[in-house]
């Protein structure tokens, strides 16, 4: 509903203001939507980044773009590389990887169309993104983390060896399959010449040669995890067959009729499109060109695999329908360069069918590295490993590893992994810990909010184990089953939504946690006490200024507040449908109330987008704002401000938060602040640098984007 109305908001006043405007003589085109992206969520723009950041008269629709983008409203994306999320039909119960997610554009999609409906709290299904970089990583989490979803999960592992996780299905343990998985593999990008200058002086036929074994290795081990009937999109923003159908019909002749392409001609209308091709030749970096494997010398066979040339067997060759790939070329709708190919996962892969004999020689922990054989065309057959065991021969596997994990999962504990291999790069991270059934920390919440008897307590996790929890976290029951049963072999760097934050002045009202931003979508449906609705002038009130008094708002939130105890409360807006000038989308905010006061919790850029839907003019009103959080400053320093235990890297590069927020600054990578006035220090320089942030932002968003597709 949010997403409409910004859409609204872009139409009925940003577009408008754009047109017949000029800056430095050039005329500026109006945005238009994509033809082929479901219902006009995405707009193609063509102002440079350049034009965007320094005309004063684009000023107020950048300033829209980069608030809007760290709210994580709006996603500045290269527009081809938002195809393979809408190819694979996500539906909310589904279980989806995301095998290489960095920097998180196509994670965020993901995230969205688990979250169709508003109205479930928690999908039964989860997206696990990975990145085999750690620093990317955590690029990944600040970009997931705008979305506020208890159902994503980031992990670190290399791709083409990602551990089989294992789930409890009544009782006993089983192989997670996947129900989606989106293998947007490293490659050359040699896709996004037209903007990427570094493509056209560093290109080279060494690139794709360099890369297709990894790319292979790493689509094989998608389909493994896949589940029969599952769908797995394979895409790469190179135009270089070596890359693309040369790894397509690799995998499908390793598959022996289990996998499938997907015919998805009639999907995406208005999407121009190049099918898939079936004849290429390979070339060395001094020019050679091989058309089959046999010309190839000795000498240059570890350069150039088998799996690299086009099928020679005619019949075979059809039956593949290689056509069926999409080639998206840069000249057909302005675009960059992109292949995406569509499988379907009809029957186990013939691997997997057979006990692999290396298990019953080499018994495994748990902690071990696993083997793998590789077959004689370079593709990796991954012999001993899990997935290998024959689909309906893995109980005594399981049974191995049930005991191993078991005394973990009792204590609800998902500790960092013991793995030597895994300490060597990265953080370290902390547990993630569930809150034991007992925990005498959640009685006084339960009871203070009225929480429905449906609220799942046991998904409730903190990240230490010893001292004050200072922060709860939320994730799906989904996800809690994927944690609890493998902390020994995956390194999770990040998932949970913040519903809860430890606030001291609560303690005395009878609560000691107020309710956090980040999840209170997630939360509201299950609370039945503090809440007070609001009108729509209240909401206005509760955004612009600061602390007001009871005395500003309507005579009927007066009155609900009246015998309501202080402490944390949640502030929820209700669209009148008889009044359409009116915002039509509800708003549900964290607030505190005071004595004489009411004010809500709200991070600064979310405050702004609130505004704008509703219509209040904040070019100006950012302003404003500042001035009466520097008058605040005194204020301030008398509360008692909190810092995070655990690495909460979504607020590392988070937006500055309003000046009574309690977790103003929250811990990054580097040592929390203790002192509350040094915190409220840095957080007035951060305001009064607002603009300078924005530019630091929006560079940021820019990098993202254009490193979107090409990983190295």
């Amino acid at each position: 509903s949010h997403a409409k109305e910004i859409l609204h908001c872009l139409k009925e006043k940003y577009f408008r203001e754009l047109q017949d405007l000029e800056v430095d003589g050039q005329r500026v085109d109006v945005p238009q939507a994509l033809s082929w992206y479901p219902e006009e969520l995405a707009w193609h723009t063509n102002l440079s980044r350049k034009i965007l950041r320094k005309s004063p008269q684009l000023e107020k629709f950048h300033q829209f773009l980069v608030s809007e983008t760290e709210c994580g409203n709006i996603s500045r994306q290269e527009a081809v590389s938002m195809i393979p999320p809408l190819l694979l039909n996500v539906n909310p119960h589904h279980k989806i990887l995301d095998m290489c997610a960095a920097p998180g554009s196509k994670t965020a999609q993901l995230i969205e169309m688990l979250h169709a409906d508003m109205n479930v709290p928690f999908p039964k299904g989860f997206v696990i993104a990975n990145d085999v970089d750690n620093k990317r990583c955590y690029l990944l989490v600040h970009q997931a983390k705008r979305l506020n979803s208890p159902c994503i999960m980031v992990v670190n592992h290399d791709a083409s060896s990602i551990p089989n996780l294992q789930i409890d299905v009544d009782g006993r343990k089983e192989i997670l399959f996947y129900d989606r998985i989106l293998c947007d593999v490293p490659c050359s990008g040699d896709g996004t010449m037209r903007k990427n200058i570094d493509v056209w002086k560093k290109w080279t036929t060494q690139n794709s040669l360099q890369l297709h074994g990894l790319q292979l290795r790493i689509a094989t081990r998608g389909v493994e995890q896949l589940a029969e009937g599952g769908r797995m999109v394979y895409s790469t923003c190179s135009l270089n067959p070596i890359e693309n159908e040369a790894v397509i019909a690799s995998l499908l002749e390793k598959s022996q009729g289990a996998l499938e392409l997907a015919d998805v001609s009639s999907e995406l209308p208005g999407l121009k499109r190049m099918p898939g091709i079936t004849k290429w030749k390979v070339m060395l970096k001094d020019g050679q060109w091989f058309e089959e494997w046999k010309d190839v010398p000795s000498n240059r066979q570890t350069q150039i695999r088998p799996t690299m040339f086009p099928i020679k067997e005619e019949e075979k060759l059809k039956a593949m329908n290689l056509e069926r790939c999409l080639r998206i070329l840069p000249h057909h709708q302005n675009t960059g360069g992109f292949f995406v190919a569509v499988l379907i996962k009809r029957s186990p892969m013939p691997w997997n069918k057979r006990q692999p004999k290396v298990h019953q020689k080499l018994p495994q922990r748990p902690g071990d590295k696993e083997v793998t054989a590789t077959n004689a065309d370079g593709g990796s057959q991954d012999a001993a490993e899990e997935p290998a065991l024959a689909e309906n021969e893995e109980s005594e596997k399981m049974q191995e590893m049930q005991n191993s994990d078991t005394e973990q999962s009792k204590k609800g504990v998902c500790g960092p992994p013991p793995s030597k291999k895994m300490k060597l790069f990265g953080f370290k991270e902390d547990p993630f810990v569930f809150l034991p059934e007992d925990d005498p920390l959640f009685l006084p919440i339960q009871k203070f909010y009225a929480l429905d008897p449906s609220f799942p307590k046991m998904n409730l996790l903190t990240r230490t184990q010893e001292g004050k929890k200072r922060q709860l976290y939320m994730v799906s029951k989904e996800l809690r089953n994927v944690l609890l049963n493998n902390s020994e072999k995956m390194k999770v760097i990040n998932t949970g939504i913040k519903v809860w934050s430890r606030n001291s002045d609560g303690e005395q009202f009878g609560c000691a946690f107020r309710l956090a931003q980040e999840g209170i979508y997630t939360l509201y449906p299950f609370i039945h006490a503090r809440i007070i609705n609001v009108c729509i002038e209240d909401v206005k009130i509760l955004l612009t200024q600061e602390n007001p008094f009871l005395s500003k708002f309507s005579s009927e939130t007066q009155k609900k507040v009246k015998d309501m105890a202080m402490g944390s409360i949640v502030l929820k807006y209700e669209p009148d449908p008889e009044k359409p000038e009116d915002l039509q989308c509800p708003i549900v905010l964290c607030g505190w109330q005071g004595k004489t006061s009411l004010r809500a919790f709200v991070p600064k850029n979310e405050r702004l987008h609130y505004l704008r839907m509703m219509g209040v003019e904040v070019f100006k009103a950012k302003r404003k704002e500042e001035e009466s959080e520097g008058k605040a400053e005194d204020e301030v320093q008398c509360r008692p401000v909190q810092t995070e235990e655990g690495m909460d890297v979504e607020d590392k590069e988070h937006d500055s938060v309003t000046k009574m927020e309690a977790e103003v600054g929250e811990e990054s990578s580097h040592n929390p602040v203790e002192s509350s006035a040094m915190e409220v220090e840095n957080k007035i320089e951060d305001l009064d640098q607002f603009s300078k942030n924005n530019n630091s932002h929006v560079s940021q968003e820019s990098k993202d984007t254009d490193t979107n597709n090409v990983k190295d």
